[in-house]
């Protein structure tokens, strides 16, 4: 015997085989690369997406060295799709989960409110059933419930609702500069 015992010599041939493997799987870089960028839409992605598939297929200590390729490509392309799908979910979702406008300033939300108590004293300059639908809604009561409430159509509801708008957007315009809506 030349001195190495059964575990020693088993734990260099272990590492032998993985540095093999992980030669044979590094040479397929470049063509992942070019499979997968051509995929997904910036390189950084495609560069996570490769070294993901590498490190997936490195994980498979018992893979057939003639099937690595295959493999490679196969986890490469599966996680271009869960990629997109990822992205997918992201831009469906994102609208309901968040408000992506800039963040207000303190005196715009200033103006805003100042500009709301006006515009709601405007209101009371409405006639009749306009100003009552106006004042509904924006208590937070429907066009339809207005209606149902008032025993009227919901026809005349909406009609009194956008007149009133239409009077509200004018009384604005004036107000501004005499500019007119």
């Amino acid at each position: 015997m030349s001195g190495i015992g059964d575990p020693e010599l088993h734990e260099s041939q272990e590492e032998l085989r993985r540095a093999l493997s992980w030669e044979v799987i590094a040479g397929h870089r470049e063509r992942l690369m070019r499979l997968v960028r051509r995929r997904l839409p910036n390189a950084q992605d495609a560069e996570d997406c490769v070294q993901e598939a590498m490190l997936r297929t490195a994980a498979c200590g018992d893979l057939d060295r003639e099937r690595i390729g295959h493999f490679l490509t196969s986890v490469a392309l599966r996680l271009c799709v869960d990629s997109h799908r990822e992205q997918e979910r992201s831009r469906l979702l994102l609208p309901r989960t968040a408000d992506v406008r800039t963040p207000e300033t303190p005196d715009e939300g200033v103006c805003d409110r100042d500009f709301g108590r006006w515009l709601l004293r405007q209101v009371y300059l409405l006639r009749g059933r306009e100003r009552q639908v106006v004042l509904a809604r924006a208590h937070g009561i429907s066009t339809l419930e207005f209606a149902r409430i008032h025993q009227i159509s919901v026809k005349a509801a909406e009609g009194a609702f956008t007149r009133g708008r239409a009077r509200l957007r004018l009384i604005c315009a004036r107000s501004m500069d005499g500019v007119v809506a």
